[in-house]
C-alpha cells in the first residue's frame, strides 16, 4: 500500500493554486509498529508542510509590499539574500529580496529596504520561543534542547547557548515592561477608599530567602548569594514571585504588580509574614493602607531551638547557671513571645545574658553568649512586627510562613540548586526566576499572546459540572 500526502494552497486573485506532494510512504501489512505514522515520518511531514507554507507566505508578503506605499508604483529589485528563520517545525531558508526606495521620496532615511527582513527581526518564531522559554524554566537548558530535538523537526540541533539567550531575551522584555520603582504605592485618600466595593478576604503574603551557587567564586564562603521568594494567597488563588536583592532594582514594584494581578483593593487587608531579615523588612511598607507586617513564628522558634541545643552542653556543676536553668529561661522567653510580650522577653534575655557572661572565658560559652546576643538584636530590630501569636492562632489567622518553605523549594531549589552543578550570576539567576515564576503561575502563554496578538491564548481547562 502506498500513501501520498499532498498540500494544496489556495490563493486569492490571479495567483494560481499550489499543489505539492510533501510525503510518500509504503506499508506492507499491518503491524503494531506500522500503525499510523512513526515519529520520524511525522516530523518529516511537518517539516515539509512548514517549508511549503512559509515559503508561500513569504512570497505573497514580498509581492504585497513591492509597491511603493506612497505612490503605488512597483519598486525594482536591488538583490536577493537568504534569511534563516527558526520555526517550531524546522529551520527554514527563505529568499528575501531587497527593493530600491521609490523616487517619490516616501522614505528618505535609506536607499533600499527588505520587507521580509524588516518583518522577521527576531528570526525565531514566537511558538518556538515560547516552548524554549517554558521548558527552560522547568528543567536544565541541556535537557530542554534534548527533549525539543527529540519530538520536533527542528532541523539542525539547537544550541544550548541559543536557548539560554532566548530565555534571557524574554525575561529582559518582561523587565522592561515592569513599571518604575516607587517608594510608596498608596494612591488616593480615605474618602476614595470608602467608595470602593466591599473588600474580599485578607491577602496573606509570605516572604523567605534561599541561596544559589555563585559563578566563578574563589572561596567557598563567597560561593552563594541570596534569593528572595514569596507566595501571595488570595481569594482568587495563589501566585509566587522571586528576585535577587543584589541585582533587582524594583522589588517593591514587583510585589505590587503581583498583588494587583490578584485584584487587591486599597481597602483590603494584607498581612505580610517574613523572617525579619534586612532584605525583606522594608519591602512590604507603603504598598497598601490596610497592610500589616508580622514576624514569622517559625523563625523565632527555630532560633530558640538552636539556643536550647547549645545549652545542653552546660555541665550541672558549672556554677549557679546550669543547663536546666538556661532551658527554663528560654522557655519563659518563648512563652512571652507567644503572647506578644516583647518587653518581658527582652528582660529575660538580659538576665540570661548576665548569667552566661560569668563563663565567657570558656570557648563553648562564648558561642552560647554570641547566639543569645544575636537573638536579642533580632528581637530589638523586629519588635514592632511581633504580634500576639496566641490570639491570632485562636482566631485561625496565619502565624507561620510554612507555606513559603515549599515555595522556596519549588521556585529556587528544584531548578537551581538540587542536583544542579551550574553556577549562577545574580543577573542570570534573577532573569530565569522571572520566567520560572510566570510558568508556575500559568501566565507565560498569556504574556506571549499579549506580545504577539496572532498567538492563541492558553485554553482554560473545562470545569466539570456537578450532577
Amino acid at each position: 500500500m502506498k500513501i501520498r500526502v499532498q498540500l494544496m494552497i489556495e490563493a486569492e486573485g490571479d495567483t494560481p493554486e499550489i499543489v505539492r506532494e510533501v510525503a510518500q510512504w509504503e506499508r506492507n501489512g499491518l503491524q503494531p509498529e506500522t500503525l499510523g505514522l512513526s515519529l520520524t515520518e511525522a516530523k518529516g511531514l511537518l517539516n515539509q508542510v512548514q517549508q511549503t507554507m512559509v515559503t508561500r507566505q513569504a512570497q505573497q508578503y514580498v509581492a504585497e509590499h513591492r509597491a511603493c506605499p506612497r505612490c503605488g508604483s512597483s519598486r525594482t529589485y536591488k538583490g536577493h539574500h537568504s534569511l534563516e528563520v527558526r520555526t517550531l517545525f524546522g529551520q527554514l531558508t527563505l529568499d528575501s529580496p531587497r527593493l530600491y526606495t521609490c523616487r517619490c521620496g516616501a522614505t528618505r532615511d535609506r536607499k533600499s529596504a527588505s520587507p521580509l527582513s524588516d518583518l522577521l527581526k527576531e528570526r525565531t518564531a514566537p511558538e518556538l520561543a515560547y516552548l524554549e522559554t517554558k521548558f527552560s524554566a522547568l528543567m536544565s537548558y541541556g535537557l530542554t534542547v534534548a527533549i525539543l530535538g527529540e519530538v520536533l523537526p527542528l532541523g539542525r540541533t539547537i544550541n544550548v547557548a541559543s536557548v539560554h539567550r532566548q530565555v534571557q531575551r524574554v525575561a529582559e522584555r518582561m523587565e522592561r515592561a515592569l513599571g518604575d520603582e516607587r517608594a510608596m504605592f498608596i494612591d488616593g485618600c480615605q474618602f476614595d477608599w470608602d467608595q470602593l466595593p466591599p473588600p474580599g478576604p485578607p491577602v496573606t503574603v509570605g516572604l523567605d530567602g534561599g541561596s544559589v551557587h555563585a559563578k566563578d567564586q574563589p572561596s567557598r564562603t563567597e560561593g552563594w548569594f541570596e534569593v528572595i521568594a514569596g507566595k501571595s494567597l488570595a481569594d482568587k488563588g495563589s501566585k509566587c514571585f522571586a528576585f535577587v536583592p543584589r541585582y533587582d532594582r524594583k522589588p517593591k514594584r514587583r510585589l505590587y504588580e503581583v498583588l494587583q494581578s490578584q485584584g487587591l483593593q486599597m481597602n483590603q487587608s494584607v498581612v505580610f509574614l517574613s523572617d525579619g531579615g534586612d532584605t525583606v523588612r522594608e519591602l512590604p511598607q507603603y504598598l497598601s493602607p490596610e497592610s500589616e507586617h508580622r514576624l514569622d513564628w517559625f523563625h523565632i522558634t527555630m532560633r530558640l531551638t538552636v539556643m536550647r541545643q547549645l545549652a545542653k552542653g552546660l555541665r550541672s556543676t558549672a556554677g549557679p547557671t546550669t543547663a536546666k536553668d538556661v532551658d527554663r529561661q528560654l522557655g519563659r522567653i518563648k512563652w512571652s513571645l507567644w503572647h506578644g510580650n516583647v518587653f518581658r522577653a527582652l528582660q529575660t534575655v538580659d538576665h540570661l545574658e548576665i548569667d552566661l557572661e560569668i563563663f565567657e572565658d570558656n570557648r563553648e560559652q562564648k558561642k552560647r553568649l554570641k547566639a543569645l546576643r544575636e537573638f536579642e538584636q533580632y528581637l530589638t530590630l523586629n519588635k514592632a512586627f511581633i504580634p500576639n501569636y496566641s490570639d491570632r492562632y485562636r482566631h485561625g489567622e496565619t502565624i507561620s510562613t510554612a507555606f513559603v518553605e515549599s515555595t522556596v523549594n519549588q521556585v529556587i531549589s528544584k531548578r537551581m540548586v538540587k542536583k544542579q552543578q551550574m553556577g549562577w550570576t545574580p543577573r542570570g539567576a534573577h532573569l530565569l526566576l522571572q520566567v520560572r515564576t510566570r510558568v508556575l503561575n500559568h501566565e507565560l502563554r498569556e504574556l506571549f499572546a499579549g506580545w504577539y496578538p496572532g498567538m492563541e491564548p492558553a485554553r482554560q481547562p473545562a470545569v466539570k459540572e456537578a450532577a
